[in-house]
């Protein structure tokens, strides 16, 4: 985008702060005022969809039984700068902006998901059916497709274009933000009273990286299981396909059978030990592991004494176990990514389907591999390398090919002074997340408190989360209100002291998840009830 237009726009949103009629925007015509974004009058944007859509049901997620209601309020669809990149990918930033009839004045920015490349539907989603989406709050809810359209979330050709990449990695960020936000100004004649970004995975790692780099536009952040550093974790699903691969029987080709490493059994085997071991380190045996510091867990405990059996591993399997949870390293032992916390949640199908998959064959259908492998190719690797092998990926190597990637895509930076003078910044991670470390989680938390001392607690908390696997699911509580809890730090000065969970995994169970380095600990009492646990150290 020139200057020119970028100046446009930015005087244009200047101009529609300053002159709307606050009280005739209040009171028009909602359908007319919906009609009127049609035409917002922004250089490059294509409108797609500009209506009113009447209060109702929805199902509360991709294939949930369960639906959530919904207000009345204004759709509006648009792409800015849309082009096709030099391999017929649509490029251009996609915004899906939802504006409730009864506005509570809040703006939310719902994260996304994958590499993105989906738009919508932005209804502002937390924890499932279980908590009212932004939407059925009030907010106002704008997602993004990242800067371009495609068939599902783990295309990663897009990445070929550099816009594509740098839309991606962090652009498609801050234009929708001025987007959405001037969209409000136009549709109530009023800029939002509070900003709040949210999201999980992807979201957590776009959620990262608006505080880092867009440090202003946002009071509150929550950042859930974030891919932060995403280029070591793509060097991290080629070892993870590497190191199982050892323990893998052969087909007739001769390629690793990757779904035969271990088995589900195998790894139910690992879990029952692990709970075994330290699900009571915490002063009750309930099935989740609160202390996982304290939990040294070794699998080599489980190693068959002579032929293999249900009860025990093979030494191959062990040491490849071992090695998948140990996490990569170059040939002089130097870490490359976290490690993985041993916890009752690699029983989990989440944790099977990530690194093993189903296929019969030497062809792997494990997400490492299905999103690991590409991901890796055409984003990671600068310049993409859409051949590359990576069973045969050189570890010593991988970080000066990804390094320029990393400086687009990666959120791990620490300085956050603009941020922290005025936002709060919510973290969460699933200690039992199958593709992305908690530990690199807690690594960079440690790294803010190094880097600014005591204060960090006054504006950055991280809450783990026993059993959960990658931003829901397994065996955990893992269903909680981090929307309600930013909005009551920022808007009431309420730091979290503890944040109210349950799970479907454990009907009528209700845990505190505490803010690190507290962990939840049995004071005694209803073993079912959160007052009877406390936050200690």
């Amino acid at each position: 985008m020139d200057m020119k237009r970028r100046f446009l726009q930015v005087a244009w949103v200047v101009v529609l702060a300053v002159a709307a009629p606050v009280s005739r925007a209040a009171t028009a015509d909602p359908a007319a005022r919906c009609a009127a974004l049609q035409s917002p009058g922004i250089a490059g944007l294509v409108v797609e969809q500009a209506t009113l859509v009447a209060a109702g049901s929805v199902p509360a997620g991709t294939g949930a039984a369960d639906t959530v209601q919904l207000p009345a309020h204004c759709l509006f669809r648009a792409t800015l700068d849309p082009r096709l990149g030099a391999q017929g990918q649509h490029l251009g930033i996609g915004i899906e902006l939802r504006l409730p009839l009864q506005w509570n004045g809040r703006f939310l920015f719902q994260g996304g998901g994958g590499l993105d490349g989906v738009l919508g539907p932005s209804y502002g989603l937390v924890s499932g059916a279980r908590f009212p989406p932004a939407l059925a709050r009030g907010f106002a809810v704008v997602a993004t497709d990242g800067g371009h359209r495609s068939a599902s979330m783990i295309d990663p050709r897009f990445a070929l274009d550099q816009q594509g990449r740098l839309d991606y990695g962090y652009n498609a960020l801050d234009k929708t933000t001025w987007l959405a936000k001037a969209l409000i100004q136009r549709f109530y004649g009023a800029a939002p009273r509070h900003s709040y970004f949210v999201g999980c995975s992807n979201g957590g790692r776009q959620a990262m990286m608006v505080a880092e780099r867009l440090p202003l536009q946002f009071d509150g952040v929550v950042a859930g299981d974030p891919s932060f550093r995403l280029t070591r974790t793509n060097i991290a699903e080629a070892w993870n396909e590497i190191v199982l691969a050892r323990a893998a029987p052969r087909d007739t080709q001769g390629r690793p059978i990757l779904s035969q490493a271990l088995t589900p059994s195998d790894l139910q085997l690992v879990s029952t030990a692990v709970l075994k071991q330290c699900d009571a380190l915490d002063g009750l045996a309930d099935g989740m592991i609160n202390d996982f510091q304290a939990c040294h867990f070794d699998p080599a405990m489980l190693t068959c004494p002579a032929a293999k059996t249900p009860r025990c591993l093979t030494a191959v399997q062990v040491t490849a176990l071992k090695a998948l949870m140990a996490g990569p390293h170059d040939s002089q032992g130097h870490a490359i990514y976290a490690r993985f916390p041993y916890d009752a949640g690699i029983a989990d199908p989440a944790f099977y389907r990530m690194h093993f998959g189903t296929s019969p064959t030497g062809v792997p259908n494990s997400a490492d591999a299905i999103l690991g492998f590409d991901t890796l190719r055409y984003l990671a690797l600068t310049p993409a390398d859409p051949e590359l092998d990576p069973f045969r990926l050189d570890f010593d190597r991988a970080l000066a090919w990804t390094a320029e990637s990393s400086k687009i895509i990666d959120a791990d930076a620490v300085n956050l002074n603009s941020f922290a003078a005025h936002a709060k910044l919510l973290l969460y991670h699933g200690l039992s997340d199958q593709g992305l470390s908690p530990l690199d989680t807690i690594a960079w938390y440690e790294r803010l408190q190094g880097a600014r001392a005591a204060k960090v607690q006054d504006w950055a908390r991280l809450f783990l989360v026993p059993g959960m696997t990658h931003c829901a699911g397994g065996p955990a509580t893992d269903q909680f209100d981090m929307l309600a809890a930013i909005v009551a730090w920022v808007e009431q000065d309420k730091a979290p002291q503890r944040i109210l969970a349950r799970g479907e995994h454990f009907p009528g169970e209700e845990r505190p998840l505490c803010p690190y380095p507290q962990l939840a600990r049995y004071r005694g009492g209803d073993p079912h009830q959160a007052a009877s646990f406390s936050c200690a150290l």
